[in-house]
């Protein structure tokens, strides 16, 4: 199941050597094997052990400078899938052969799996941190232990695989008042050791403040965004920094290099060995790089794929992912880190006079233009430096460029929320709507 059996595996050079013998001036296989034990918690108790595998093999060739992309799961007929990866490279247009040449074979596996009697203690001991503080609160939680492999190989020579282990899990924690209703909700994802107890007191954290509903804010105020909640915010400038964008002059950014384009406290980065979303080479073979696209408000890069790259007349960052496993690689982010300030939440909620903190929302905008408008699922009004209790029917709108030049505080919190590595953090010119009583 490790990298040792898939880089084992002569399926990727059968279906190289019946692809170049077919015609084919190139070819490449991508290959991912996956074993998963989630543990599953319903209402409090232990409901489900599990044990999922999964396997799947892509398979791209050129013939006549036309691609073709053909995917199967499990047991694979070399043969089958060259002749329909040959037949769909008829109805495409030509293109430039965009692929790796040798690199570094074998990167360690970072990351410890966990036996599932670990993953079943863990979830027992934070739900009994909850509950004994809050019993009349029902948990649910997801422990989840992740190994997967990945092997890259393409007649131009390269051969590359490496092991992922990864831990996760996911915990919610409902409350029922007479006839209000609340859901909170927290996570973590690691390589080798997850923090029950952490988790514990961020749920905990939000259920005390949630005591008492209150009167939300109106107009513009501040609104500090958790380290859980601003991932909506950095979707927006992950979007700005694709190439793709760039190249369609799509994104605001696209003449700005070298210009300030967001508060100077700001520095914005990706780094191949940073937590659990550390990624040794992307799905094109190309080794990933430390890059900074935003140092201290000011542009610096872009990320781009091969193909990109050429075309923006720049080599590639080495960010060329396959959004699914059946897709042609584009520019995509392994990780995205938010360097943090100082100060911890409860610093940052002090400096607020009259403010709101966004910590769960439904809907959001995170696209290419900035514009949102969200609905808080889960949010808490500020008095004098104090939360006073948790706000209902509040809506938030804005721009997020607009948002993050009106930085006013960056806290030390961060934390991942997915991939992406932020801090929590207060922002103006927003405006904030919702019920007075």
């Amino acid at each position: 199941m490790g990298s040792e059996n898939l880089s084992q595996d002569v399926l990727a050079e059968q279906l190289l050597e019946l692809a170049i013998k077919s015609g084919a001036e190139a070819a490449e296989v991508y290959q991912s094997r996956s074993l998963s034990r989630p543990v599953f918690f319903e209402a409090n108790r232990l409901k489900q052990l599990e044990t999922s595998q999964s396997e799947g093999t892509a398979l791209r060739l050129w013939l006549n400078g036309r691609p073709g992309l053909t995917v199967a799961y499990g047991s694979v007929q070399a043969q089958a899938m060259v002749e329909r990866a040959l037949a769909l490279s008829q109805l495409n247009q030509p293109e430039p052969v965009e692929l790796a040449h040798k690199s570094q074979p074998f990167y360690p596996d970072i990351g410890e799996a966990v036996p599932l009697e670990v993953l079943v203690n863990w979830g027992k001991e934070a739900i009994a941190l909850v509950r004994e503080a809050y019993p009349d609160v029902l948990c649910n939680s997801d422990w989840e232990c992740d190994v997967e492999t990945t092997r890259l190989m393409n007649s131009q020579g390269l051969d590359c695989y490496y092991t992922d282990t990864t831990l996760s899990c996911y915990m919610s924690a409902e409350w029922v008042r007479g006839d209000d209703f609340l859901s909170v909700a927290d996570g973590q994802t690691q390589r080798d050791i997850l923090h029950p107890d952490k988790l514990a007191q961020q749920i905990l954290q939000r259920l005390d403040w949630s005591q008492e509903n209150v009167p939300s804010p109106s107009g513009r105020v501040p609104v500090l965004f958790t380290s859980k909640a601003a991932d909506m915010l950095w979707g927006t400038a992950q979007a700005a920094l694709n190439g793709k964008r760039i190249l369609e002059f799509a994104s605001p950014w696209a003449e700005k290099l070298g210009h300030p384009v967001m508060s100077s406290s700001l520095t914005l980065y990706q780094d191949p060995q940073a937590g659990p979303y550390s990624c040794p080479f992307d799905d094109e073979g190309t080794p990933t790089i430390p890059l900074v696209f935003i140092q201290d408000g000011i542009l610096q890069h872009f990320y781009c794929d091969r193909t990109t790259g050429r075309q923006l007349g720049i080599n590639t960052t080495g960010n060329g992912f396959r959004p699914s496993f059946g897709s042609y690689p584009s520019p995509g982010l392994f990780n995205f880190l938010i360097q943090p300030g100082s100060g911890s939440l409860q610093d940052l909620i002090q400096q607020m006079d009259d403010g709101l903190i966004v910590d769960q929302m439904l809907g959001g905008g995170n696209g290419i233009s900035g514009d949102f408008s969200i609905n808080i699922d889960l949010g808490y009004r500020v008095k004098n430096g104090h939360v006073m209790g948790r706000v209902k029917d509040t809506m938030v709108t804005g721009n997020v460029y607009t948002a993050l030049k009106q930085l006013v505080a960056l806290g030390a919190d961060a934390d991942w929320n997915g991939s992406c590595y932020t801090p929590s953090l207060i922002v103006e010119g927003l405006s904030t709507t919702g019920r007075s009583n």
